[in-house]
């Protein structure tokens, strides 16, 4: 079985994850002490099934947590319905189809100015980081600018959004758990400072509906931060599978009709977010694997991505992959509600640099977070 911690696996998880895939569909992590699915159909039913729901148990002990615990507790990702169906009916209509598409100008010229700044710290040092320059501030900018936050504040919802997802990982020290905590505190005082002020956008709008304020201040927080998390591992990700398979960058360059496909391909190639648990609260089956009430299992979205009986050859990069029944963000009630906006940034982020840096190319080798759920880069060195 795979160790989360191993850098090795962490480098590249998809062969250790084909190879429990020929095993069986499900399996007993000891080290996780969850059960994990690593099939596509598996996985599939974990996220629908009814029986298995987002349960939230706090973290311990209570007074050192308060504040991790209190955006999470009033969360709309840790809540089952009814408190689910209430929580994203207040918010479902910002993140429409239709409401996202009329944002895409707008997303399109912040990713623009983000490019020409890349392309001019390149011209000037030789490489860039394209983490820092686009990946991480694009979605963040978009989403301070919908729900009405100071764009200037985004490097320290980013710090803060980094620290409060390390608690998802396991066997995290002790001081990374103090860190998260901090962090939480820090986002919780300074959404309750917005809500205090004169606040605009979604927050304006939260703060007219009928939430509390801990759902205010937890809704807000959650669509910072997976507006972030999920966006900038998917640019980050996915610029550096293109660019290593070169090929693909060729072909999209050669045919931007090809965008949409290519967006739905990077997330399934190297998924962003790796594992979703969920929480039997009854007992349940899936692919003949009994998980008693109480217990939890995770759909392995990475191996789900690279299930060779849903993906033709699923360990090549195809930007014209069609159909692509990818798991990147979910199913059933959980679906992610900010997927019509992701699609609509990633596209943005890979028009931008294809249009005004057709020759990029890495500088040197990205560097890897070392987290095993949440899967991404630390730097994205890049170059022409």
């Amino acid at each position: 079985m795979f160790d989360p911690r191993d850098p090795a696996f962490l480098a590249d998880p998809y062969p250790a994850f084909a190879a429990l895939r020929a095993e069986g569909e499900v399996h007993r992590h000891d080290g996780l002490d969850i059960a994990i699915t690593v099939s596509h159909t598996a996985s599939s039913a974990v996220l629908r099934h009814r029986g298995l729901g987002r349960i939230w148990t706090d973290a311990q002990p209570l007074e050192r947590f308060a504040s991790f615990n209190l955006l999470h507790r009033n969360s709309l990702l840790e809540n089952e319905p009814p408190a689910h169906t209430r929580l994203r009916r207040v918010i479902a209509g910002e993140f429409g189809r239709g409401h996202v598409q009329r944002l895409r100008p707008m997303v399109a010229r912040v990713a623009e100015a983000m490019v020409e700044e890349l392309a001019g710290k390149i011209a000037a040092d030789g490489e860039a980081d394209l983490l820092e320059h686009l990946a991480q501030p694009l979605p963040v900018a978009v989403i301070a600018e919908l729900l009405g936050i100071p764009a200037d504040d985004g490097p320290r919802l980013v710090a803060w959004s980094n620290a409060i997802v390390k608690m998802y990982e396991y066997g995290l020290p002790e001081p990374g758990r103090d860190a998260a905590e901090q962090a939480a505190a820090d986002f919780v005082e300074y959404l309750r400072d917005v809500v205090r002020g004169t606040p605009r956008g979604i927050v304006a709008d939260l703060m007219a509906s009928e939430l509390s304020p801990d759902e205010v201040v937890a809704t807000a927080v959650l669509l910072l931060m997976a507006g972030h998390e999920a966006t900038v591992n998917v640019i980050g990700n996915g610029v550096t599978a293109l660019l290593t398979h070169r090929a693909q960058w060729e072909r999209l360059l050669d045919d931007p009709t090809l965008l949409d496909t290519c967006v739905e391909e990077l997330i399934r190639f190297d998924a962003p977010l790796q594992l979703f648990e969920r929480t039997a609260t009854e007992d349940v089956e899936i692919a003949g694997f009994r998980v008693p009430r109480g217990r939890k299992i995770g759909a392995l979205l990475g191996a789900a991505a690279r299930d060779p009986k849903v993906f033709d050859e699923p360990d090549v990069l195809d930007i014209g992959r069609t159909p692509n029944a990818h798991l990147g963000f979910g199913m059933g009630i959980h679906y992610c509600i900010g997927a019509p906006l992701a699609r609509v940034e990633i596209a943005a982020a890979l028009t931008a640099l294809t249009t005004r840096l057709p020759g990029l190319r890495l500088a040197s080798t990205p560097e890897l977070r070392p987290e095993f759920v949440i899967r991404g880069l630390r730097t994205l060195p890049v170059t022409i």
